[in-house]
């Protein structure tokens, strides 16, 4: 009996020990990534892409609420959500460069 209340203590000590001595991890600031965009830029290194590559494509450079407006022709449009612009980007079907950013109202 003393021998395992003895062995507890020394368990708790040890857990203890450990508690105390370890590192506290501090929070790192949040840092904004800021992705340009800009008539010209290719989205998919000069290669054709589908309508919805393009709204993927969109979305993976910071835009949200990505819709597709035209996928018609050479050129298709979305309408997408940035900070707390919306705009209006037409990207070409046959480069996947971007060819118009507009800022709108909807």
């Amino acid at each position: 009996m003393k021998r395992e209340l003895f062995m507890k203590r020394e368990l708790w000590a040890f857990c203890l020990a450990i508690a105390l001595g370890a590192p506290l991890a501090a929070p790192v600031p949040a840092q904004a990534l800021d992705i340009s965009i800009s008539v010209g830029t290719s989205l998919n290194h000069g290669r054709a892409i589908s309508c919805s590559q393009g709204q993927r494509l969109l979305q993976n450079r910071g835009f949200r609420d990505v819709r597709r407006v035209d996928c018609r022709g050479r050129f298709f449009i979305y309408h997408a959500r940035r900070g707390s612009g919306r705009f209006e980007v037409a990207l070409s079907s046959r480069t996947g460069r971007v060819t118009d950013v507009r800022r709108i109202r909807w």
